[in-house]
């Protein structure tokens, strides 16, 4: 059976699968499930035959490209895990602007210095070695999102191996159906994609960076203060708040958890982060920098520092409205009580997105503030804390939550909604007709009837 595939079929048994079953998962807490074999692709060929091979040995598809995902949605019971390892080719035209790119390319290590020599760029992770095939199915929340949109905004079209094992390219007009419900869909996408084609921008030509570290006593005054100040940020400014513990300099007496605002100005230059110096309080600063100028390299080599590897991480986050009179005091508390010295939440602003409207795509659920706690520990014995301290920030959150994304969720601990109510309908509607079988292992949820938010027959 493994001569059908160009590349490697491991079973139960075989040397190395054990290791396949987990090959690149950046979570070190990882659970307990397990597929029935493993496809390590090497052609979309493969891909098609192991969607084939699948059905006929009644396992259902699991699909990993950059295995960034906190919860290891990839890892499932009874599957066959179709690894995409090795889809990492890249091509650019210059006439079109768009750069074709498979879903195992890592956003800051691959994709960035390759379309620099084209002077492009392509908003992808944050954190460098994120894979772009599950980073762009759940939407993508890159670089600037609040000014730039997300990321599956700028896919032009796809190539899919379907739940019939057959190989298409879908886009607006052609297999519009699964264009629609892959952009947005995340792990619940009926079907394996297996090449991106990307609409890249122009590369910026300076960035510009403001930083203000607070002690976490000035928490609650800051982030009141950015609730309001963040309309006055126009949409070329990234803007996030962090709360975290971070490397200070030796001249600073202060130990523990600290508030930090950070701008960066996509060519807006200094002007454009004015709004950051107008807080009240900003004379309590710890440490700031105004209006430096910053690269690219040192912004990645920090979400590194941020987000170390080999580490055990518990993850949650929320789409947040409410007035500032009482979210703030909800909210203050998972930035100044971090349970651990690595752990961080964050304020990720989304000011400028909800004044317009999304494209016609699965991805359908935003507010103007999203919130992500990061808890990160060295040791099981420390999971316990870990995860008391996110289900208690979650339960605070949860009277001004809108609802989640998908790329900091795990459904198997709180399921939560995702997408609009007419966005979940249709994606349903598109998956019966697509995949009647199930064949796609789809989302991981005690039970699916009560995904979303929304009880379905």
């Amino acid at each position: 059976m493994s001569g059908m595939f160009t590349g490697q079929l491991l079973r139960p048994g075989d040397a190395g699968f054990a290791d396949a079953t987990v090959s690149r998962i950046f979570n070190q807490r990882r659970p307990s499930r397990r597929p029935a074999a493993v496809l390590r692709a090497a052609s979309v060929a493969d891909v098609a035959a192991g969607v084939r091979l699948a059905r006929a040995e009644g396992l259902r598809v699991a699909v990993r490209s950059g295995g960034h995902s906190w919860a290891a949605w990839s890892l499932r019971d009874d599957t066959l895990l179709i690894d995409l390892a090795a889809f990492t080719g890249m091509s650019y035209d210059d006439e079109a602007g768009t750069v074709t790119a498979g879903p195992a390319v890592r956003g800051g290590v691959d994709l960035d210095p390759f379309l620099a020599d084209a002077d492009r760029f392509f908003a992808a992770g944050h954190c460098p070695t994120v894979g772009i095939g599950g980073f762009l199915l759940q939407g993508g929340m890159g670089w600037n999102c609040r000014g730039w949109g997300w990321a599956a905004e700028s896919i032009a079209a796809m190539q899919v191996v379907t739940a019939a094992g057959e190989i298409v390219w879908c886009d607006e007009s052609a297999n519009a159906d699964l264009f629609w419900a892959a952009r947005g869909a995340g792990p619940g996408f009926f079907g394996v994609v297996t090449a991106f084609r990307l609409r890249t921008r122009p590369r910026y030509r300076q960035l510009t960076q403001t930083t203000y570290v607070y002690p976490a006593e000035a928490a609650q005054d800051v982030l009141g203060w950015l609730y309001h100040a963040r309309h006055d940020v126009p949409p070329s400014v990234e803007l996030v708040a962090v709360g975290t513990t971070p490397p200070l300099p030796p001249d600073v007496a202060y130990s523990g958890p600290v508030l930090v605002v950070d701008g960066v100005s996509f060519d807006g230059g200094p002007s454009s982060l004015r709004a950051l110096d107008s807080c009240p309080v900003a004379g309590k600063a710890l440490v700031s920098k105004v209006g430096q100028p910053v690269t690219i390299g040192e912004l990645r080599a920090e979400q590194v520092r941020a987000n170390p590897e080999g580490h055990r991480y518990v993850v949650d986050n929320a789409y947040l409205s409410g007035s500032p009179g009482s979210l703030i005091p909800a909210l203050a508390p998972a930035f100044t009580d971090l349970p651990t010295a690595k752990s961080f939440s964050l304020w990720f602003d989304l000011a400028h997105l909800p004044g317009r409207p999304l494209p016609d795509m699965a991805l359908s659920l935003q507010t103007d503030i999203y919130f992500a706690t990061y808890v990160v520990c060295e040791s099981a014995a420390e999971d316990g804390v870990c995860r008391s301290f996110v289900d208690a920030a979650m339960r605070r959150l949860e009277p001004f939550s809108a609802g989640c994304y998908l790329g900091d969720s795990d459904f198997t601990v709180r399921p939560d909604r995702f997408m609009s109510d007419a966005a979940w309908d249709r994606f349903r509607q598109i998956r019966t007709a697509r995949d009647p079988g199930r064949l796609f292992a789809g989302y991981d949820c005690a039970d699916e009837s009560a995904l979303n938010g929304v009880l379905t027959p």
